[in-house]
């Protein structure tokens, strides 16, 4: 476990360096939440999925699927894909560019592998995800379905019309996340529209939920196993993940204001000589 640690940390800085390379390189993107969540995906995608990134198609079939339902944490997914094979490293280089396969938003109209739904009109990701969770009931496939959300997400609507009906109906092969670093584009969560008690939320629900600390790798894996445990039980599974926004670079953390906003030259800079190259650079 010490070793598979020890590489997943070095796999997730790598990530993060990804990441703030991608979104100085168009000046536009968003990096705050992409760096809280590069340990949460590179976690998911390196040792929980049951997945063949050189097979992959829409459907899926014997395979876990995961969703990314706050696309503008683009930036984080298209380095995870990247990095565990399912395309080429060098494509990151055109991050946002005219005609690039790896959009602001992911979307399927450029078959992406890796990508099986648009997103980034919030709050759409659970009600899918809950979907290929049905279907894969229906097909007799015991696989997983994984999907993550953001906290100021969890402000649209359709969240609870989607976590209503997966209670209601049981579906007990979705593990929902939700990153829960308590800021949105304007501001605290708290501040713009509080809520609440997630925990009771979400048990009233009838969802059983787990909270961790998203950037911590050795808890990551160990609630993620635990998550998989609780799967086939009759309820649906959601994990209460705390995150830093901007984790990993000092002068981006513990503020909204890297939400959406790009670091300049000297940011980049700044950034870059906190994150150690462990992979090499696209």
């Amino acid at each position: 476990m010490v070793d598979t640690i020890s590489e997943l940390k070095k796999i997730a800085t790598q990530v993060r360096r990804d990441i703030v390379r991608m979104v100085h390189a168009q000046s536009s993107g968003h990096p705050g939440g992409a760096l809280g969540c590069a340990d949460f995906l590179t976690a998911l995608y390196f040792e929980i999925l049951d997945h063949d990134p050189y097979k992959f198609d829409l459907d899926g079939k014997d395979q876990d699927l995961f969703f990314l339902s706050n696309g503008h944490l683009s930036a984080v997914w298209y380095s995870v894909l990247a990095r565990s094979g399912y395309f080429d490293v060098e494509e990151l280089a055109t991050f946002r560019t005219l005609d690039t396969r790896l959009q602001g938003h992911p979307t399927t109209a450029e078959d992406l592998p890796g990508v099986r739904v648009a997103s980034g009109s919030l709050g759409q990701g659970l009600s899918v995800a809950i979907g290929a969770a049905k279907a894969k009931k229906l097909n007799n496939d015991d696989h997983l379905i994984y999907v993550l959300m953001g906290d100021g997400e969890l402000q649209e609507g359709q969240i609870w019309e989607a976590a209503m009906f997966a209670g209601a109906k049981k579906i007990d092969n979705i593990i929902a996340t939700v990153d829960y670093n308590g800021k949105q584009i304007d501001g605290p969560v708290d501040e713009v529209l509080s809520l609440g008690n997630l925990q009771a939320k979400w048990e009233a629900f009838g969802w059983e939920v787990l909270e961790m600390n998203g950037n911590d790798m050795e808890e990551v894996l160990s609630v993620l196993k635990d998550a998989e445990r609780h799967t086939g039980k009759g309820k649906p599974v959601v994990i209460l993940m705390r995150t830093e926004m901007g984790m990993g670079v000092d002068f981006m953390m513990g503020t909204h204001k890297w939400h959406g906003s790009a670091p300049n030259d000297e940011q980049l800079e700044k950034a870059l000589a906190q994150l150690e190259e462990t992979l090499g650079d696209y």
